[in-house]
């Protein structure tokens, strides 16, 4: 994990007695960030993940968690990608990929406020799992696409339901700033099962369980994504790939749930950790929008 202690930034790993370790940029022994580490692939992990342990214990609570990636060069959304949240937005099912972006400048780390903007209330969330791409590539076959993938990771996509539906594009609604929750960990894919299948997530609002699925349940699965995507543009290591959220958001509920100051949202998935993110007002707001 990527992590800001007083001025200085570090990289982390988990240790095998269950806590971390870890070195601040610029220690002796320290690998580099996760951005240059993922653009080597995995054996430049392994070894970023050898040399980490021999550094000092990691208090998560006492350092700032950051967006796993700092500037992914991609972020490659996939909308309707749960057969349940399809039909609970009133959309048909797709046959391709519903895909839009997000940028760089609305990520967040865990443990940092999600802002419900100073023009809408209609904050919701979007618990999913990342693919990181590790190797690059056009024209990606499905057969080899999750060689491609170096790792996984957590995202709560949140969305602000009024702008994202002012106009067909939804690009507006998923970019304010402060709403994409990423990370708290980079998992390398050889801890998990390929292309992440058979994992349970969940999304708790406050505790409660809004969200479940099994990422069995994706309309199109990891390979299918990496290699359809390839086939329009050149995948680049460090881009990351948000699969899609599954049904019980808080749009499609009667009446509907927003998410709102002291809420704190959390996204889990079997071996990928927790994401938790508290919901905070953006800096002067005054009133709630009409």
């Amino acid at each position: 994990m990527a992590f800001r202690s007083g001025t200085g930034t570090g990289l982390g790993v988990a240790a095998p007695d269950g806590g971390f370790r870890g070195l601040m940029a610029g220690e002796s022994g320290y690998p580099g960030a996760l951005d240059t580490l993922v653009a080597r692939g995995g054996t430049a992990l392994a070894e970023a993940g050898r040399a980490l342990l021999a550094g000092k214990p990691v208090d998560l609570d006492a350092v700032e968690l950051l967006p796993p990636l700092a500037n992914p060069g991609k972020i490659i959304c996939v909308g309707l990608n749960y057969a349940d949240h399809s039909a609970e937005s009133g959309f048909t099912l797709p046959t391709y990929p519903t895909i839009f972006a997000r940028w760089a400048s609305s990520l967040i780390g865990h443990g940092a406020p999600i802002l419900r903007p100073r023009v809408s209330d209609q904050l919701d969330f979007e618990g999913e799992f990342v693919a990181v791409i590790g190797r690059g590539g056009r024209h990606i076959s499905k057969a080899t696409a999750l060689d491609h993938v170096v790792g996984y990771s957590l995202f709560n996509d949140a969305s602000v339901r009024d702008f994202q539906m002012k106009a067909p594009q939804w690009t507006v609604g998923k970019n304010f700033d402060a709403t994409g929750a990423f990370g708290p960990f980079l998992v390398t894919a050889d801890e998990l099962p390929p292309g992440c299948r058979g994992l349970r997530l969940q999304t708790r609002l406050n505790g409660e369980v809004v969200q479940q699925a099994s990422t069995d349940d994706l309309v199109f699965d990891v390979a299918t994504l990496v290699s359809t995507l390839s086939e329009a543009v050149t995948l680049s290591p460090g881009d990351i790939i948000v699969t899609g959220t599954p049904a019980g958001v808080g749009m499609a509920r009667k009446p509907p749930l927003w998410m709102k100051p002291g809420d704190v949202c959390e996204v889990e998935v079997e071996g990928l950790g927790v994401l938790r993110n508290p919901i905070a007002d953006e800096q002067g707001r005054q009133r709630a929008a009409a």
